[in-house]
């Protein structure tokens, strides 16, 4: 069965970088749609940033400038680059895909991101 994998988060400080990633298993469907959302306490879901399989990309106005979304498609496998954090960037991190044929979306189980000093 389909899992998506992610890695990276943690703790740094403000003005620090992160480098998510999330690795789609095997059993999953070529994916039109891969990226992250977050979850801080206290809030709704929200999106951060996707890429579809041509390379269209979506960021959430908050992070425009600061993080950057990649994909390698070969490896099913999406990235988030985080630049400049900020305290209000904590959150618990979500990586997201939808596929092509479309059954269901797939969701990580969530990273921790904390920007603290």
């Amino acid at each position: 069965q389909g899992q998506l994998v992610e890695s990276g988060g943690g703790l740094v400080q403000p003005g620090g970088s992160l480098r998510l990633s999330c690795a789609a298993s095997a059993g999953i469907l070529r994916l039109a749609v891969m990226g992250w959302y977050r979850q801080a306490l206290g809030k709704q879901r929200e999106l951060v940033a996707t890429m579809s399989s041509s390379g269209t990309t979506n960021y959430a106005d908050s992070v425009k400038g600061r993080f950057t979304v990649s994909r390698d498609n070969a490896k099913n496998t999406v990235y988030l680059q985080m630049n400049s954090l900020k305290p209000e960037d904590t959150a618990v991190y979500y990586c997201y895909a939808r596929p092509f044929t479309y059954l269901a979306d797939y969701w990580g189980q969530g990273t921790q991101v904390t920007v603290s000093s």
